[in-house]
């Protein structure tokens, strides 16, 4: 979504490329099924010997970051000083790919049982890579050690929490909102919207907003059927009463209200007011925003510094909903350990513990774009400051509140996938929401029955 903040090229920072790849691929969820992986795999099969302690006691932990730029750059400040706090624990954090492809890194160095000890994984794709036994239960740990598990913003709690288990900790937070550009409001004649404001109103705003003749849309939306087409929607069908996975979890949650949902983008898509992106990674659709010629765009924080780069005047306001009441989506990713031997697995602890830790956690958000991890993050006087200077920043923060996360789930892929389709055909004009979301139904519901 996401989506690594932020999201397109890996888990970058807000206003670079690698933060637009990270909203693009995390929010992919494909989720390879790690199937011989998981297997594979025996806890104590990774790549140290002597159980990765050194002649002198100190234990070398390999991070696998994914980051790259300014992420790359704030992760590694950050390993020096742990590094140098912590004298009988070195991490190195040469390791690893980039997050876009850590997935299938993971997926083969489990498979040959050569892991590192700590890896950036999407939190769309902890449901699949927890299948390992390799990967390391922290219910224990975060319930009894410094790691301010109870402090934690509840997605962010939700997002590394499968079958009851804790199979990670939360590396990064963020939310959607609606930004939107001043300029073309009032060059339309139209108030800016307020919190509360609903879909309809969404829909009409963007037809007003929309002139042909300039060139310019009323709102914009990914259109090849990605995890960053699908994520998007969520927000509705939960504010409309659906959900994801059946209560039983043999069916999909949302085969009514995703027609209603759909229904909303047949209205966009029919007005012509909506940019309907056709590469992978939405990078187009917000060119076309921060180029001056789309009124409103559904995003995440980590697009501000492009916005602001751009001297685009805009306004945050929370995303519309069906029923008046605050509804959105976050996209947390995770630090995921896996099991290289006892003195292995507890040097790693102590690091992620650490690096969840508030002191920790406002430098990591400020310096690579995320939202506050936990509310004792969120009131630091540093954040408070960042969040003072930063127009729109607030909003992301406090949809925090309402905020909601997609299951961690193992068919969850499958769901994406079908749903994806789904919504790209609407957009297109090549089905209607109701033929749209019953193919969507038979595919999905399919992946639920598959044992697991």
């Amino acid at each position: 979504m996401a989506t690594a903040h932020r999201v397109p090229g890996t888990s970058g920072t807000p206003g670079s490329t690698a933060g637009l790849s990270r909203r693009t691929v995390l929010r992919r969820g494909t989720g390879l099924a790690l199937g011989a992986a998981a297997t594979a795999a025996l806890p104590g099969c990774g790549t140290g010997t002597s159980d990765g302690v050194g002649a002198g006691g100190r234990v070398t932990v390999e991070l696998w970051h994914g980051q790259t730029d300014t992420g790359r750059e704030a992760i590694e400040k950050l390993v020096t000083e742990f590094n140098r706090t912590h004298p009988d624990i070195r991490v190195d954090p040469g390791g690893g790919v980039l997050s876009d492809a850590m997935l299938q890194k993971i997926t083969a160095a489990l498979a040959s049982g050569s892991f590192p000890d700590v890896a950036y994984v999407f939190g769309s794709d902890l449901a699949s890579v927890a299948r390992s036994p390799s990967v390391v239960d922290l219910t224990d740990t975060v319930r009894s050690g410094p790691l301010p598990w109870n402090d934690f913003w509840a997605p962010a709690r939700e997002a590394v929490t499968l079958n009851g288990q804790v199979r990670a900790a939360p590396a990064l937070l963020d939310s959607l909102a609606v930004v939107c550009n001043k300029k073309l409001f009032r060059d339309a004649g139209l108030p800016l919207p307020e919190p509360g404001w609903t879909w309809d109103e969404f829909v009409a705003t963007a037809r007003k907003l929309t002139d042909a003749a300039r060139g310019t849309f009323g709102t914009g939306w990914p259109g090849v059927g990605d995890e960053d087409t699908v994520w998007r929607l969520w927000p509705m069908v939960w504010d409309l009463g659906g959900d994801v996975v059946s209560e039983d979890g043999q069916r999909i949650g949302f085969a009514d209200t995703g027609v209603q949902a759909l229904e909303t983008l047949a209205a966009l898509a029919k007005d012509k007011s909506v940019y309907i992106d056709p590469k992978p990674g939405s990078e187009q659709m917000y060119q076309v925003f921060l180029a001056g010629r789309m009124g409103m765009v559904a995003t995440g924080p980590w697009q501000l510094p492009d916005i602001q780069q751009a001297k685009i005047d805009y306004h945050v306001v929370p995303l519309p909903s069906y029923s008046g009441r605050p509804m959105t989506i976050s996209g947390p990713d995770t630090w995921t350990v896996f099991d290289n031997g006892p003195a292995r697995v507890r040097a790693a602890l102590t690091f992620v513990t650490w690096l969840s830790q508030p002191a920790q956690d406002v430098r990591w958000d400020i310096m690579a774009g995320s939202l506050p991890l936990s509310r004792s993050t969120e009131a630091l006087p540093a954040w408070q400051k960042k969040a003072a200077g930063t127009e729109g920043l607030p909003v992301f923060t406090k949809a925090l509140d309402t905020a909601r996360v997609r299951p961690v789930h193992p068919a969850y892929p499958q769901i994406s996938q079908a749903l994806g389709q789904a919504i790209a055909a609407v957009l297109l004009g090549r089905s209607t929401p109701v033929k749209a979301l019953r193919a969507c139904a038979d595919e999905a519901n399919a992946a639920l029955l598959i044992p697991r």
